[in-house]
Order: C-alpha cells, then structure tokens, then sequence
C-alpha cells in the first residue's frame, strides 16, 4: 500500500478532504480480501483489495464485489450496504485493483460480544441481533435477482452443479500450485468422502434469489440503537452471485452454536441467552422470504466443504511465506476439523 500513489488517486477523484498522503491502517481482522482504513482532513474511506501472493481463479475480485454492491443500493435499501465510492481497475495505482466505501457505524462481533451486547442489559441487544441475521438473509434473497444476471453475476439455474465442481475446482488448483512449487498438497480423506456423498444427493433447486456467499456473524457491522442493537451495514460481498437462497442459510446454520455444543465452527456469540435456536433462525428466514427451508443437511454440510477448501489454500499460502496471518497457521488441524465436521453431518 503506497500511500502516496494512493493520495494522488484520491485526489483526483475528490474522495476524501484535503490533498497529499493519506493515513492508512489496517481494519478488521479478515484472513480473505484485505481492508484498510483511509483517513484524511477529517474524512474516511474503507478501502479493500486481494491479499498478496498467487490466488485461486476466480477469487478475490474486489471489481465484482463493488458492482454487487452498486446493485445492491440500486434495487433500494432493504439491505444495508456501504456505499462504493471509487473504484480502480488500474493495476499501476497499488499494483492490483481496490475500491473504496464509505465507513458504517458500528462494531464487527469475533468470538466475544461487545459491551452493548452482554450482560442482563443486553438482552435485547442481543435478540435483535439473533433475529436480524435471519431477516437480513431474507431481505437479500429477496431482491430482484434478474440485474444481476444481466450484469453477469451469477446464472438462475444449475446453481448447485456449479458450487460443487467450482469448490473441486478449486481443490484441485491448489494441488496444482504445490506441485508446480515442487511439493506435495497433503491428503484429505474427509474432503474425498464428503465431495461424493454431495455428488449423489443433489437437492432439486428452489427459485434462484441473490446469494451471498459468506454470510454469517462476522460479515455484518452491528450498532447500537438505545437499549437494543440494529445491523448497520453487510459486508464482504466478495462471493455473492445467483442460485439457491438455501445454500446461504445453511452457511449462517453451519457457523450457528447451541449452549452445550462444541465443534469446529461454532460461533461463541450464540450461545448467550437470547439468541435463537437454529430452527428458529430457519423459521424467522422461512417467515421472511416466504419460502421453505425444508431438509438443510445437505447445505450444512456444504458450507462446512467448500469453507475447509477455502482455508486449505489459505494455510499454503502461510507455508509458501506469502502470508503472517497467524490464523493461518492453526489451519494445520483446523482444516481437518472442518472437513470431519462436513463428514459428520452429511453421515457420508
């Protein structure tokens, strides 16, 4: 990040107050693409870009995220998103393409809640929290989804098809990568029992609605309202397309703990009072979308997949040093985990 080159970007765009370098640090802790926090004469903007190092096709297109954005405002503002403000497809700027967004208010829940939400007083807090992540999903899989096909984001049908020999795909292109690197990607039996027992048993599609692709606790900016708690903006929209609206729910589902669960991907937040159970996410989902949620076993177990796939290249790009993410590192079980959680719920 050259803040210089940055600074001259901005200026001529007027983007931010002032002129010359801006300030920039890093936001968040997300281990996909990168975002920082660009300040200057009193203004900010959010800036995201890929990570650094060889990326697998398809991924990290900062492009498309902000174009599903710009959608996403268009179709009005049933779902909260950060305005784009800029966006560069210019690689000589900061050597790959970014766009800029403006900053939503609020505080984005990891593991522990922030102080607004615990305790006896933030019961309510947290109860809107547990229901608007449902509502929120509905409010997305119900936007019109034909823009977004017109504008080459995602096709109405063979959604599923797609996610399956997209993920293998991609399994594949990091087996590639470590032998062109002249090594050897590790076996995973749980990846091999879970991307067959998925081939053969294919759900029939419902109606196509836009989809996220990610979307769980960490992807939503979360702000207080008084004695309560609103989702202020969704965020990382970086693999959102059209298909089926099933697939998301069962990725919120997937991250969904109960008190006394323990597994790979349970979320800590959940657990508190006041969260809903899962059915209950699936029926305020169902009640928001008018849709049925019906048997979610197979799009759990999706979910659990094609994220251990998504970790696995991240965890080679730690063992290449193209990474200090020390998350990454933990992925050495991690990933094994998820896949035996994948293994779990699908019984294959």
């Amino acid at each position: 990040m050259d803040p210089v080159v940055l600074g001259r970007w901005l200026d001529e765009r007027e983007l931010l107050p002032g002129t010359g370098e801006p300030e920039v640090s890093v936001l968040g802790e997300g281990h996909s693409n990168l975002t920082f926090l660009v300040r200057r004469g009193g203004g900010e903007l959010v800036l995201r870009r890929p990570p650094r190092g060889p990326l697998l096709p398809t991924a990290h297109d900062v492009v498309r995220e902000a174009r599903v954005i710009e959608l996403l405002q268009a179709a009005g503002d049933s779902v909260p998103v950060p305005a784009v403000a800029g966006v560069c497809t210019d690689d000589s700027v900061l050597g790959v393409p970014f766009y800029v967004m403006q900053r939503a208010p609020g505080v984005v829940i990891r593991g522990e809640l922030p102080a607004f939400m615990t305790g006896p007083s933030g019961h309510r807090a947290r109860r809107d929290i547990g229901a608007a992540l449902p509502t929120a999903l509905g409010a997305i899989h119900s936007v019109d989804w034909r823009p977004f096909v017109e504008a080459g984001i995602g096709r109405p049908a063979g959604y599923l098809e797609r996610q399956l020999r997209r993920w293998v795909g991609q399994r594949e292109g990091i087996q590639s990568a470590v032998a062109a690197a002249g090594g050897t990607a590790r076996e995973l039996p749980d990846y091999d029992a879970v991307r067959d027992w998925l081939r053969e048993q294919v759900p029939a599609e419902s109606e196509p609605a836009v989809v996220h692709g990610d979307y769980k606790l960490d992807n939503v900016i979360v702000a207080p309202t008084g004695d309560g708690a609103r989702i202020a903006a969704v965020v990382d929209w970086e693999m959102a397309t059209v298909g089926d609206p099933r697939a998301d729910l069962g990725y919120l589902l997937s991250f969904w703990a109960e008190p006394g669960e323990e597994f790979a991907m349970a979320g800590l937040a959940m657990v508190h009072e006041g969260f809903p159970s899962r059915a209950e996410v699936v029926e305020l989902w169902e009640r928001s979308t008018e849709r049925v949620a019906g048997d979610m076993r197979w799009f759990v177990a999706l979910a659990v997949w094609k994220l251990a796939i998504l970790l696995e290249a991240n965890y080679h790009r730690w063992l290449a040093g193209l990474s200090d993410d020390p998350f990454y590192e933990s992925l050495e079980a991690g990933v094994p985990a998820l896949l035996a959680r994948a293994r779990e719920v699908s019984g294959a």
